[in-house]
């Protein structure tokens, strides 16, 4: 057995050291990449959004495990990004505070080889990267429980930010305290989405605790932290960065409560080959509006993902629709659908052509 051990050891340590040599060769050819990026002059983009997710595809694909799809593409990501900080560190604004489920998005997407920087508000993601002092935004579009973040939404209709991916994160709720036992528990903090998308497990086992809705779970974390007789309901991050004890893990009604989130930046993406175009669009209070508005999109057999209303602010009951479809607004057929739609509506923006998300 001893001689089996040393034997399997002895191969493990040589395939680190090609995989060593290997990750090194393809962090070489990516600052090769940079310097002919350079010379090529005018604006670079040393990210490409569309390249990446191609990239990610391409190696769920051919995986063959024993490691799974998800963990294969998250090694993947974590090379990519460390190769693109030998070009370019990125500077990623998220919600914060430190310890979001919003930092845990922009981490997965981007890989720990960026600069991420806690924003206070949604409003100072999308300012942030109007004004360039960031690359890219993460923001909160909607959750599988709860529904859509009507704020994110409503920042779109004035920014001139482009979506530029989109971010699926699988949701775990953990009650966390620095009192010991459940039964001294007297006040909840959390996020209201996150207290809604508990509200069972609360009834359940704390009743009659208090329940307040702050600014993040991060924040509940750390305000929690500093009170008796409290508890916050936030993730792994916002239990490390504050110290916290778990109490109960994974208190979440729904199991497979996902929230999805936006990269937004001030760039279109080109195809990838697997893309959804966002679009916001105006007709005005007619009867038929919706029909009119759907009917290209039926007559050029393109698939819709999502349909939000949300008030226009230009008048009363005057709406407009957030509307997510599949392809990328250079397909041929997503291009005819959008042109006539144009005759229909009485404005069209796409909000941005981007990859689907990657596991």
């Amino acid at each position: 057995m001893h001689d089996k051990l040393t034997e399997l050891r002895d191969k493990i340590d040589r395939l680190d050291e090609e995989l060593q040599a290997l990750i090194n060769a393809r962090a070489a050819i990516a600052q090769e990449v940079a310097r002919i990026k350079q010379q090529s002059g005018g604006e670079t983009h040393f990210y490409r959004p569309e390249r990446e997710a191609a990239v990610l595809h391409a190696v769920q694909a051919r995986n063959q495990g024993p490691l799974s799809d998800e963990e294969i593409a998250r090694l993947f990501r974590e090379i990519m990004s460390a190769c693109l900080a030998l070009e370019q560190t990125l500077k990623i604004a998220f919600l914060g505070p430190e310890g979001t489920f919003t930092q845990a998005a922009a981490l997965k997407h981007f890989g720990h080889s960026v600069q991420t920087l806690p924003m206070i508000s949604i409003n100072e993601v999308f300012r942030e990267v109007e004004s360039g002092a960031v690359s890219y935004g993460v923001v909160p579009v909607e959750n599988s429980t709860e529904g859509v973040i009507n704020h994110t939404l409503d920042m779109f209709m004035l920014s001139p930010l482009k979506i530029c991916g989109e971010v699926e994160l699988r949701i775990h709720h953990h009650l966390l305290s620095r009192d010991g036992e459940l039964s001294q528990i007297r006040t909840v903090y959390s996020h209201q989405q996150s207290l809604a998308q508990c509200r069972t497990w609360l009834d359940t086992h704390l009743p009659a605790a208090r329940r307040v809705s702050v600014s993040s779970n991060a924040e509940a974390a750390r305000i929690a932290s500093r009170e008796p007789q409290a508890a916050a309901i936030a993730g792994e991050s916002a239990a490390d960065i504050y110290d916290m004890e778990y109490l109960v893990r994974n208190i979440e009604d729904d199991p497979d409560n996902t929230t999805r989130f936006l990269i937004i930046g001030r760039q279109d993406t080109p195809p990838s080959g697997n893309d959804k175009t966002s679009l916001l669009l105006s007709a005005g209070n007619k009867v038929g509006t919706l029909h009119r508005l759907l009917a290209p999109f039926v007559n050029h057999q393109i698939s819709m993902t999502r349909i939000e209303s949300r008030p226009s602010r230009r008048g009363m009951w005057d709406y407009v629709f957030f509307i997510d479809i599949i392809g990328h607004q250079q397909d041929a057929t997503v291009g005819k659908a959008l042109a006539d739609l144009a005759e229909e509506a009485l404005s069209v923006k796409v909000l941005g052509s981007y990859p689907r998300a990657v596991l």
